[in-house]
């Protein structure tokens, strides 16, 4: 695999990871919200990756495939004072799991950080070749 390719590998991981990030920070602020007016809650959403060829067979990189919705259930609290309650007195919150958000988020920033590590370590090591070079 060619040097300059890892560039794409990593640029490609950085950009997903990027878009994870940005579900999760979406999924944590709407973990305590309440079903709106038309008695739906929200719903917390799940990057998919795929895998895509970078050209030779040896390089791989990443896309996101699309954003999923998980069908867990709200978890439902009895409040018949809440103004959002049912006709049973419950109120029905989203179904964002803030621990596993979180997870969800140091996972995506270490990924975010090591490709940027390797891109580091390409521009590096492709700055040492060409010194040599100039020798």
């Amino acid at each position: 695999m060619s040097l300059l390719r890892i560039f794409h590998v990593s640029g490609s991981a950085v950009s997903a990871q990027s878009q994870r990030l940005n579900t999760v920070s979406t999924n944590l602020a709407n973990a305590d919200t309440v079903a709106g007016p038309d008695g739906k809650s929200f719903k917390a959403r799940q990057v998919m990756f795929q895998t895509v060829p970078m050209g030779d067979a040896a390089a791989v990189g990443v896309q996101v495939a699309g954003v999923r919705e998980d069908d867990t259930p709200g978890r439902r609290v009895h409040d018949p004072s809440h103004p959002n309650a049912d006709a049973d007195g419950y109120v029905t919150f989203s179904n964002v799991n803030a621990v596993e958000e979180m997870v969800n988020m140091i996972s995506a920033s270490r990924s975010y950080q090591n490709n940027v590590e390797v891109m580091n370590t390409a521009k590096t090591l492709l700055t040492k070749t060409l010194q040599m070079g100039q020798n």
